[in-house]
């Protein structure tokens, strides 16, 4: 007569089910490892396609600094998932006010979306001073501001401060609209 075989499986034999998320438990980072993988394949991709030309170029070219971001973020995407494999955890996020155990709020996520959604949207149409007002009154409102004077009024003097700074003092030029036509 033989001795019984004793499974050491983790969540086998003894009527015990396997933990939720199985293998992954534990390694959720190594998503985050997977994305600065893909974005350093696809920053070091992006740099050896630049076209140079000869006039243009220095001493390095165009393609140095992106080729060394995207080596970088190769570089850290192994040693990160080196670490996870290993048993290495990144440390909880504290805070003084913020309660870890409570769920998140999905409807300020939602309203936040909304805002920068229909500020990329209404851009083009509307210009940026009028979209960005939208979206910072959007924001205010998402975050739990109810003041219906302050909140559209700080809204609109921020967007409009912004593209003056933007389009007249960095010369990068944002979508005015109709509204800049009045100023």
């Amino acid at each position: 007569m033989s001795a019984p075989v004793v499974n050491t499986v983790e969540g086998s034999g003894s009527g015990e089910q396997p933990s939720r998320g199985g293998w992954w438990r534990g390694r959720g980072e190594l998503g985050l490892c997977a994305f600065l993988f893909a974005l350093g394949v696809l920053v070091i991709t992006d740099a050896l396609n630049l076209s140079t030309d000869f006039a243009q170029r220095g001493p390095l070219g165009p393609k140095a600094v992106p080729v060394v971001v995207g080596t970088l973020l190769l570089l850290v995407s192994g040693l990160l998932a080196r670490d996870v494999l290993r048993g290495g955890r990144g440390e909880a996020e504290g805070g003084e006010d913020v309660d870890l155990s409570t769920p998140t709020d999905g409807r300020t996520v939602l309203l936040l979306s909304a805002a920068f959604l229909v500020n990329a949207a209404l851009i083009d149409f509307v210009g940026f001073p009028l979209s960005s007002a939208l979206m910072f009154w959007g924001a205010a409102y998402a975050l739990g501001s109810r003041n219906t004077v302050r909140d559209p009024l700080i809204a609109a003097v921020l967007s409009v401060v912004t593209w003056v700074v933007f389009n007249e003092l960095l010369g990068v030029s944002l979508p005015g609209g109709p509204l800049m036509e009045v100023l």
